[in-house]
């Protein structure tokens, strides 16, 4: 089983994936964790979430997704599990939050709120790491011997 989670191929595709999710969603998670970048930290944005009704422990494990699933996702640590999380997130919050603003990002200023086109972006690229692992210079393949399953390829 762990071998199937961590199997992953020596891809430059998946690298740059991998690599490139880490550094979108990192600012995210520090602002959650750290308050970095014009975020709350930590008790503020874990008693947002749970004022929005969402049970604390999920709300904690939202926050865990965007800050050590990244610093994960990153070194190529249980990439599937990270990009999991990512993947959730996004959905969670595309629903919850960016469905009723429409598709498109908020480029002219003229919408309620932001469209959800970045979170179906960031949902693919979290199901093509879902799909083929972490891919070259990932911590996983070097634990897996740098092969996916046969059912993953």
């Amino acid at each position: 089983m762990l071998k199937r989670i961590l199997g992953t191929d020596d891809s430059y595709a998946l690298l740059v994936l991998r690599i490139m999710l880490a550094l979108v969603f990192f600012p995210h998670g520090a602002q959650k964790v750290f308050g970095w970048f014009g975020g709350n930290g930590f008790s503020p944005t874990l008693g947002f979430f749970v004022s929005k009704g969402i049970p604390a422990a999920l709300a904690f494990l939202a926050i865990m997704a965007e800050s050590v699933g990244v610093a994960a996702l990153f070194a190529g640590l249980f990439t599937r599990v990270a990009a999991l999380g990512i993947a959730v997130n996004m959905i969670i919050c595309a629903a919850g939050n960016h469905v009723q603003n429409g598709f498109f990002m908020n480029w002219t200023g003229k919408q309620q709120g932001e469209g959800f086109e970045f979170h179906i972006l960031a949902v693919a690229i979290s199901l093509a790491l879902i799909i083929g692992g972490g891919g070259r210079w990932s911590v996983d393949g070097l634990i897996s011997g740098k092969r996916a399953p046969d059912s993953q390829r």
